[in-house]
């Protein structure tokens, strides 16, 4: 089995499984180093979602550089062996195990909010509106918080502000902001 690894941080070297299941698609280290440079400022102390976590990479990168917690919403019964087995060790980690719609409706319901929100949906699905669309219904995004959307196709459309877009081969990264 091929491994992650974590990439900076508290966690530096730690490896993670899940690089070749069937279904996943892990955000390269180049991606993943350009966008933890991106909101470093915004990392320490804060609360981050990693919403279709995956293998939750991205989270853990997130704990690993000074978030106070991060939330991995994923419900494939497969991978999310993978994420706890990834976050063995790992504090102030919380798995919830719904589809991003219930997830985002169950903080709404429990008055969650979050400083980092990051959204790389199945690019096939064209799910990543769809949750912008909710994130902004539901108001989960705290007032200066940020919302990164790692996307292929499917081009972001909301009511937010534009902070920083990348493209790294084929994969899109937009940052965005409230306005």
């Amino acid at each position: 089995m091929l491994f992650l690894r974590v990439i900076s941080g508290k966690y530096k070297g730690k490896k993670l499984e899940g690089f070749d299941m069937l279904g996943t698609r892990p955000t390269k280290d180049r991606v993943k180093e350009s966008i933890f440079a991106t909101i470093n400022y915004k990392l320490k102390d804060s609360s981050f979602l990693d919403l279709f976590s995956g293998t939750g990479s991205i989270g853990i990168e997130a704990i690993s550089n000074g978030a106070k917690i991060s939330y991995f919403v994923d419900n494939g019964k497969e991978i999310l062996k993978v994420l706890n087995n990834n976050l063995n060790g790992i504090d102030n980690a919380v798995v919830v195990k719904y589809d991003y719609q219930e997830a985002l409706k169950y903080f709404e319901n429990n008055d969650i909010k979050f400083d980092i929100i990051y959204i790389d949906p199945p690019y096939h699905l064209n799910l990543l509106n769809k949750s912008l669309d909710l994130i902004e219904k539901y108001n989960l995004l705290n007032q200066d918080g940020i919302i990164i959307c790692e996307y292929e196709e499917e081009i972001p459309i909301c009511q937010y502000e534009l902070l920083k877009e990348k493209r790294y081969g084929k994969t899109n990264v937009s940052i965005y902001r409230k306005k």
